[in-house]
């Protein structure tokens, strides 16, 4: 793509919206140009803003910097670049362990997991391949290591970004410096490029 699907709003006037971008201030250190292009109908975005903070915000033992890792895994699956830049970097200001960011891949084996995150981990994957592979080994295992209401929230996270991953690539949303300089720091090695999203 030569340029955007959609370039994003301008929008500076209105005042609701603002407070609303601090929300992402604090996750990324920087509004996504993907909110800003919602904002072109201003209740998908504040729809969106909504369903996010309900989906990151922590009831349980799903940790912030984990449900990122969540995402990340289920945007990886999906090829999303725009958001892999984005979650990576998101895990890493929420505090994960630089181990499991090095190592994410092998969340499997390496010993920086441990078996409830691999269990979460793995639902994350086989939730976002198509079609999709979650079964009653992949639900039993997750079963395990969380309750009822953790399982909506990782499945709300996998959710959330399967919104993302469409949005943003289908628009080719311009990555912003910051993600792209998380997706070089953690990514790179491992074949992550900015793609389509850059121009």
């Amino acid at each position: 793509m030569k340029r955007p699907l959609v370039l994003p709003s301008t929008e500076k006037e209105d005042k609701d919206f603002q407070d609303l971008i601090r929300f992402f201030n604090e996750t990324l250190g920087f509004c996504p140009n993907s909110v800003k292009t919602m904002y072109h109908r201003p209740s998908i975005a504040y729809a969106f803003i909504a369903l996010n903070k309900a989906v990151m915000e922590n009831k349980g033992r799903v940790t912030s910097s984990l449900k990122r890792l969540i995402g990340y895994i289920s945007s990886n699956v999906a090829g999303c670049r725009y958001c892999q830049a984005h979650t990576i970097r998101a895990a890493e200001r929420y505090g994960a362990d630089e181990q499991k960011l090095a190592n994410i891949w092998e969340f499997r084996t390496n010993d920086a997991f441990s078996e409830a995150e691999r269990a979460a981990l793995e639902f994350a994957f086989a939730s976002s391949v198509i079609p999709n592979a979650v079964d009653d080994a992949v639900a039993e295992k997750l079963r395990l290591y969380w309750d009822e209401g953790e399982i909506v929230e990782i499945l709300g996270v996998i959710a959330l970004f399967g919104f993302l991953n469409r949005w943003n690539d289908s628009m080719g949303t311009e990555l912003e410096k910051e993600a792209i300089e998380s997706g070089d720091k953690h990514l790179k090695e491992n074949g992550w490029t900015v793609g389509k999203h850059q121009y």
